[in-house]
């Protein structure tokens, strides 16, 4: 059976109470990326069973999700880096910049779409859903402080900031003061990217996308040695 997210169907598991838990299950599957198996028994309905024909069902539950998304908001050295690795990992790939000339095929290659846009307006012209991750490589404090409140309310999997310390502090003092509150802005990585000491573009490309693959895949970014 094919369930889609808006609970539409195609096939079925038996109908009934059992098919409709399915259902519920699958749409949670989507949302979370995560497969799993269900076991019911079919007996009592009053013990909470979906049915009384006797006998066990087991149901495994996929989600069919498209490739990730990695969407580079500012098309500079770093952000021109960070597509190129991108897409050479197979994440799908879309470049936003509020300057034109940074946000074209001429300037930045290769990547999927290009969103020539303010970044507060982004979720406006691009759906930011649990397979997006948000790599945030622009100009200055000043920038992320506007754009950074309206991508805080999306369910991104992964919002990653570029620059120092003192940089995201001052970002967090001027979100502070347009009222976004210390749970929305605690999800930002911010400085992103592994500590690997890196310096040049293609460098500090690798220490961020290390990071999203940690957060995607769940790992922990420790040295496996030992």
């Amino acid at each position: 059976m094919l369930v889609y997210p808006d609970s539409r169907f195609i096939g079925t598991v038996g109908g009934g109470e059992l098919e409709s838990r399915v259902i519920k299950a699958a749409i949670e599957s989507l949302k979370s990326g995560n497969a799993q198996t269900l076991s019911y028994t079919m007996a009592d309905p009053s013990r909470g069973d979906p049915g009384v024909c006797g006998g066990t069902v087991e149901v495994f539950v996929e989600p069919i999700l498209p490739p990730a998304m990695i969407v580079v908001i500012g098309g500079g050295h770093v952000g021109k880096a960070v597509v190129h690795l991108a897409k050479w990992l197979g994440f799908r790939v879309a470049v936003s910049d509020d300057r034109p000339e940074f946000c074209n095929p001429e300037s930045v290659p290769g990547a999927d779409a290009y969103y020539p846009v303010e970044m507060g307006k982004l979720t406006e012209h691009l759906k930011v859903t649990p397979q997006t991750y948000l790599v945030i490589t622009s100009r200055g404090s000043s920038v992320d402080a506007q754009g950074l409140p309206s991508l805080l309310e999306s369910n991104a999997a992964y919002i990653g900031v570029i620059g120092s310390k003192r940089r995201w502090l001052t970002t967090v003092k001027a979100l502070k003061e347009k009222g976004v509150s210390e749970e929305k802005f605690a999800r930002v990585h911010s400085p992103m990217g592994l500590e690997l000491n890196a310096e040049t573009p293609e460098e500090i490309a690798v220490s961020i996308m290390a990071e999203v693959l940690m957060v995607r895949d769940k790992g922990t970014g420790k040295v496996m040695k030992g």
